[in-house]
């Protein structure tokens, strides 16, 4: 049996994350393929209940949001992802490492060498064999989460704040070509449906064939 394939979906707040995963799902069981849609933080009934805690209050030290993010996602990775792959099956997720490295290292300083040193403990070796990032001006992104009512206390940061995140995510994307392709995910719903779908036929879907 092949192992399953691995994809998470990345960016900023309110670039549609939820959504494409969802869509990409569809397309992919529509081709026989068997998928586990997930998010970060959650995915556990450990994972939901870290996601609410968080999404509620920021902790004073961000070693403690790190490190609370890190407790979740040992646990999804142990109870659903890595099960999962094994069996054959496609894991999408909404959110998963880039989100540390960016939230926790570029926005608030914790050293790179410490979040490398928890992925290999609690993701390693199951790291995504793709990674879509959706691109979105912060702006855009900010105006988004308004008109969706609620907002998270990150959809509430000052624009600098999402800016800054947008940039980590284009740094990533940039260092890491192999892996993550970048999406305009300022593009109506379908089009960014359409350049999600190329980049797995190209990256995964050709390679499985």
């Amino acid at each position: 049996m092949k192992r399953g394939k691995f994809i998470t979906f990345e960016g900023g707040e309110a670039t549609g994350k939820s959504t494409q995963a969802r869509r990409l799902a569809e397309r992919l069981e529509r081709t026989g393929i068997p998928v586990v849609v997930t998010r970060e933080p959650g995915g556990t009934p450990v994972g939901e209940d870290v996601r609410e805690l968080i999404l509620k209050d920021r902790p004073t030290d961000p070693v403690t949001e790190l490190l609370l993010f890190a407790a979740a996602r040992a646990e999804h990775v142990t109870s659903v992802i890595r099960p999962a792959l094994d069996e054959g099956t496609w894991v999408i997720s909404d959110r998963f490492i880039d989100s540390t490295r960016v939230y926790q290292g570029k926005l608030y300083g914790l050293e790179r060498e410490f979040i490398e040193q928890l992925e290999r403990f609690t993701v390693a070796p199951d790291y995504p064999n793709l990674t879509l990032i959706l691109d979105l001006p912060a702006s855009a992104g900010i105006e988004r989460a308004q008109l969706r009512g609620t907002l998270s206390r990150y959809d509430a940061e000052r624009i600098e704040t999402h800016e800054a995140l947008r940039e980590g995510f284009l740094e990533i994307a940039e260092a890491e070509p192999q892996r993550c392709v970048l999406i305009d995910a300022h593009l109506p719903v379908a089009s960014v449906e359409t350049a999600v779908w190329q980049a797995v036929t190209a990256h995964l879907l050709a390679e499985a064939d």
